[in-house]
């Protein structure tokens, strides 16, 4: 496996983001190593908070929410995923693959980390692999919240839109992870931010992951991961633990996507589920703040 590595002056002076670094050695799933950044923020004994993100973003993501979470006594861990951010970046497609994602960022959350009682909020990718994790190892969750995000089985069929994405991604000669993600929000992020989105991948060798994840996501029932998925919703059928809905009324993408959760998890029942308005897909950008004092009102409500 070749493996880049973003050099550290592409991170430097990246508004609104004065976090420091931490890194985790991990099995690559291929005889090697890789290294995997997360923010580590608050006190050590402090309340676990993970934030999980998804495609094309990185932890840049979560900058408006960590200071509140962490000003109200929480410890708050917010990982890059392997291909994203600080994180080592494999550079080919076939390196990647929704069971690789599952298997290092559990690498790094319980085996590096040994995370538990843990608060979980993640939002697309960072929904389809965290949520995995939850249906791993339920007993280490104390609450989870999502927003903007699923858990497909592969089941139904996919929209035209969608397979649309899945194309583009994989074979578009130019991928534009910050415009990408200004076009994912309902505000109009600063060219400073955008290219904050932009940092991770000075080219585009740099972006293998970001562009094959789309095509991980299940869209038929023999997808290598389907039946994997529908065990975890096995798992989550029986999830009694607190389980709050988040999602926002301008995400065409993932319109919806709440009802299943609240059909079927237990924890989700007499939750004050939000739909965030003003916001799209990245709610993140567009609602922090509101997305940041909606977890602590669940966790203060829920302890």
């Amino acid at each position: 496996m070749h493996i880049l590595r973003t050099p550290d002056d592409r991170f430097a002076d990246l508004p609104d983001y004065p976090f420091e670094p931490n890194y985790a050695e991990i099995a690559d799933g291929d005889g090697g190593t890789l290294r995997m950044h997360y923010l580590d923020e608050g006190p050590d004994d402090g309340a676990v908070v993970l934030l999980l993100h998804g495609e094309p973003s990185w932890s840049y993501l979560y900058r408006r929410m960590i200071p509140p979470l962490v000003n109200a006594g929480h410890r708050v861990v917010a990982p890059d995923l392997v291909g994203f951010g600080r994180s080592d970046k494999p550079t080919e497609q076939t390196d990647y693959s929704y069971a690789r994602h599952i298997a290092w960022t559990s690498a790094l959350v319980f085996d590096h980390l040994d995370l538990s009682d843990i608060t979980y909020f993640g939002q697309d990718w960072g929904g389809l692999i965290g949520l995995r994790l939850v249906a791993a190892h339920p007993e280490r969750f104390a609450r989870v919240a999502i927003g903007n995000t699923g858990l497909p089985t592969g089941e139904g069929k996919p929209s035209d839109a969608f397979m649309a994405w899945q194309k583009f991604s994989r074979e578009s000669p130019v991928f534009p992870v910050g415009t990408i993600v200004n076009g994912g929000c309902a505000t109009d992020l600063s060219p400073e931010v955008i290219a904050a989105y932009d940092a991770p991948f000075p080219d585009d060798s740099y972006q293998a992951g970001a562009r094959i994840f789309p095509s991980f996501v299940p869209t038929s029932a023999d997808d290598p991961e389907s039946a994997n998925n529908k065990a975890a919703w096995e798992v989550l059928s029986r999830f009694d633990q607190p389980f709050l809905l988040c999602f926002s009324d301008l995400d065409p993408v993932t319109k919806g996507g709440d009802a299943p959760f609240a059909a079927k998890v237990p924890g989700t029942r007499g939750q004050p589920h939000t739909m965030i308005e003003g916001a799209s897909h990245f709610l993140q950008e567009d609602k922090g703040a509101e997305l940041a004092q909606l977890l602590l009102d669940f966790i203060g409500a829920n302890s």
